[in-house]
């Protein structure tokens, strides 16, 4: 375990003793450490209020909190509280609290536990990498007894002690290999039902993505589920003819949601980027170009890694146009009976509601942001699809949304008493095509982003909806696009960042921004909010944006005045976690 620190040190000195850390300020975070309760299975399911002990809070991916200190009335007189500065590289990670501790996982492999009232500093642990091992983007930790489980940039997910720092087991889940062709752990790990659940990116990975299930004690692999399907399996016969060594995609890159009553842990998967062998159907038989499970939802036993069922929302997705994203179980009125359900939408902002225990399609809520799906059946839910759907090697096809979103990693929050769902949108098209042009895609389409029609220079757009009534409430907009979750709370705000460095509270009921600062940095992360030492505190991480922080920021700059507009003066104050509290 590494000595107590000042938080002001911590970016250049993780890992080492500062010898002037006041001794007071040691006792106090010894005292918190020898205090902390193993974190239950029970309070997984129902976290005490002032904590926020997994990546959305809740197991239903929520991002809700219950504290309400911090309200509509006062949330004015917020004032950053402190900073704590931050290593260097692209992460989006999200802080857990549990007993008046918080843990980050800072870039680099780095895992701090801090005093969650100061930012001081009570241990950390840098995880030593194997050789050619690269950097990768992560959104943060899972918590369940003593344990911290934290996934790494060589491919491990490795158990330590929540009091120490010290190591309890180390599990390597694939080999090491850098670049689009190599797999990383960006989602979160989920503790469901005694198993570490963790998805695996494969980008460009020869056979794709996966899921794994791993012992919650030993860190020992109980099983593993492929989602491109193996010779011979269901799905087999939707990837056009290919081997399946030609097979790339189907990445797992988003946490999951559980449901402990109906025990099913949800997935989203995402598209493949070759997309050239899939183009055009070849005339065979039993064999489609669908290829299963990209942009699916997969339902799945914790225990056993069994698929109980699958949902596939697009079939053949040549733009890129995730269905990756959070699924949120959700008890909604159908037909006038209350159905538990499962709501999720990819980049088009096109909601799927599928029932949560069997995957059967109920109905779709379009938020009018895309111009690719045609129709919906309303019995199945198959898309009809426009002729912009499909790459042209002649023209240029104006497609919405934009390749990077529409929405993105960016989640919703639902505020579970009045069911209103609020969804951070970035407005924006591209002009898609020709083809053999270059880019990500095998196609070689081009992904050439256009603001939307109409749109008048407003990019960002926070949208509310009622998902009881299916009714399009209010919506904020802006000139930036968000690039935080939303976060909100029963004191009646909700909160959450932009591309121009701001994070701003809305009044929840009507959109109205209550109060806003300047961070100093992208903020692109997971806020959250938490109580310690009986005060309310907002916290999130700034500095670490990933690709989709940067391919907005050149997009938006370039239609808002280039160098000499408003994205193109901000200055970058450096990665740090900011911390925002009362007066």
């Amino acid at each position: 375990m590494m000595s107590l620190k000042r938080a002001a040190g911590i970016g250049i000195l993780a890992g080492l003793t500062l010898a002037g850390a006041p001794a007071i300020a040691q006792h106090q975070g010894e005292a918190l450490l020898q205090a902390l309760t193993p974190v239950t299975d029970a309070m997984l399911r129902d976290p005490p209020a002032e904590d926020w002990l997994m990546w959305r809070r809740t197991w239903d991916a929520y991002g809700f909190s219950p504290l309400d200190q911090i309200n509509r009335d006062n949330v004015a007189d917020l004032n950053e509280a402190w900073r704590v500065p931050l290593g260097p590289g692209s992460s989006t990670p999200t802080p857990l609290v549990h007993d008046g501790i918080m843990f980050l996982l800072n870039a680099n492999d780095t895992l701090m536990a801090m005093d969650a009232s100061s930012g001081e500093l009570l241990w950390s642990h840098q995880h030593k990498l194997a050789e050619g091992a690269g950097p990768s983007s992560k959104f943060g930790i899972a918590l369940h007894g003593n344990k911290v489980i934290m996934p790494t940039n060589d491919m491990r997910i490795i158990a330590l002690d929540s009091k120490t720092g010290t190591v309890i087991w180390n599990h390597a889940v694939a080999d090491v290999r850098t670049g689009r062709r190599g797999h990383t752990l960006r989602a979160t790990p989920l503790i469901a039902n005694g198993m570490v659940i963790q998805g695996v990116n494969a980008t460009m990975v020869p056979e794709g993505g996966f899921i794994i299930g791993l012992d919650v004690e030993t860190g020992e692999e109980a099983w593993r589920f492929y989602t491109i399907p193996r010779p011979g399996e269901p799905g087999d016969m939707t990837w056009n003819g290919l081997e399946l060594a030609q097979r790339s995609g189907g990445s797992v890159w988003m946490p999951p949601s559980y449901d402990a009553e109906l025990d099913l842990v949800y997935f989203g998967t995402a598209p493949t980027y070759d997309t050239a062998p899939l183009l055009n159907p070849i005339s065979e038989q039993g064999i489609t170009n669908d290829a299963l499970y990209t942009n699916s939802t997969l339902a799945l036993r914790p225990r056993t890694g069994e698929l109980a069922w699958h949902y596939q929302h697009v079939a053949n997705d040549q733009w890129d146009l995730d269905w990756t994203y959070e699924r949120q179980p959700v008890y909604l009125p159908v037909n006038g009976e209350m159905r538990k359900v499962v709501i999720t939408a990819g980049k088009m902002a096109l909601y799927d509601v599928l029932d949560a225990a069997s995957g059967k399609y109920l109905y779709s809520m379009d938020l009018g942001l895309q111009n690719v799906v045609k129709s919906i059946d309303p019995a199945t839910g198959a898309k009809t699809m426009n002729a912009n759907a499909t790459p042209s090697a002649e023209i240029s096809q104006l497609v919405c949304p934009f390749a990077a979103g529409g929405r993105n990693w960016q989640v919703s929050s639902i505020n579970p008493q009045s069911k209103i769902l609020f969804l951070p949108i970035t407005q924006m098209c591209m002009n898609g095509g020709p083809t053999g042009q270059g880019g990500i895609m095998s196609t070689g389409a081009a992904l050439d982003p256009t603001p939307v029609p109409g749109s008048e220079g407003e990019f960002g757009r926070l949208q509310a909806v009622d998902l009881e009534t299916r009714e399009l409430l209010w919506d904020f907009r802006e000139m930036a696009p968000p690039t935080t979750a939303i976060v909100a709370t029963a004191g009646g705000v909700i909160f959450g960042g932009s591309l121009d460095h701001r994070f701003k509270a809305l009044d929840e009921s009507t959109g109205e921004v209550l109060w806003q600062t300047t961070t100093g940095d992208i903020p692109a992360s997971f806020p959250i909010t938490y109580m310690a030492n009986g005060k309310q505190y907002v916290a999130l991480v700034i500095g670490q944006p990933t690709i989709h922080a940067g391919t907005f920021m050149g997009a938006v700059t370039a239609m808002t005045g280039g160098a000499e507009g408003p994205m193109g003066q901000l200055q970058n104050s450096g990665a740090a976690l900011v911390v925002y509290a009362l007066e």
